[in-house]
């Protein structure tokens, strides 16, 4: 035992270890985190769906998640009918994540419930769940932290970073993300119906 205490010592294994020996270290979280990430490889639509389900991730009818999703606590995300989520994206549900009807999240989308409090003498955190309305569209890279709400209709420009709630049908972009126009208000589309490839 001695012995490899001295080698975990020698490698720099040793805060490891003792991070592991704390109980309050999320040692389920990281795990769930891998799984999530693996079953994100799977080159099927259909079987990711099915395996996201068996981990607690409510998913509606026609909705296609692409390949390399990385989530944190599926249990706590619900993603609505006919919606789309783009290739590598990242769902961080810890606070909770509610996701509408025929929203697309395009590829690298990122929605953070939970972050550092960069105010906390311990580095702790804090954070909200995040609500992404019907028909709402995040384009490529950007980025929502938390407690925001997305209204109905709403267009997140690419790259961007949402801090704030934004408007139904408004079109939002920039650092941090501001209105720069308006969508119109007659949006019919239903993303499940449109073709998908089932291997991506």
């Amino acid at each position: 035992m001695r012995r490899a205490k001295r080698l975990a010592e020698a490698i720099g294994l040793k805060p490891v270890l003792s991070r592991a020996r704390d109980r309050s270290y999320p040692v389920g979280a990281g795990g769930s985190l891998l799984a999530t990430m693996a079953v994100g490889r799977l080159p099927s639509a259909s079987a990711r769906a099915a395996v996201y389900g068996l981990m607690g991730l409510t998913i509606g009818r026609e909705t296609h998640i692409y390949g390399g999703l990385e989530i944190r606590a599926p249990g706590r995300i619900t993603i609505g009918d006919g919606s789309v989520v783009g290739l590598n994206a990242i769902l961080d549900g810890r606070e909770g994540i509610t996701i509408g009807r025929n929203v697309n999240l395009s590829s690298e989308v990122a929605i953070w419930t939970l972050q550092h409090d960069p105010q906390a003498a311990d580095f702790g955190t804090k954070g909200g769940p995040v609500v992404i309305e019907d028909r709402a569209w995040l384009s490529f890279r950007c980025t929502v932290l938390p407690g925001v709400t997305i209204g109905e209709g709403a267009v997140v420009a690419a790259g961007s970073i949402v801090t704030k709630d934004v408007a139904p049908f408004t079109i939002v972009a920039g650092i941090p993300a501001e209105q720069i126009g308006e969508r119109t208000r007659d949006l019919t589309y239903e993303l499940g119906r449109a073709p998908t490839y089932w291997f991506v």
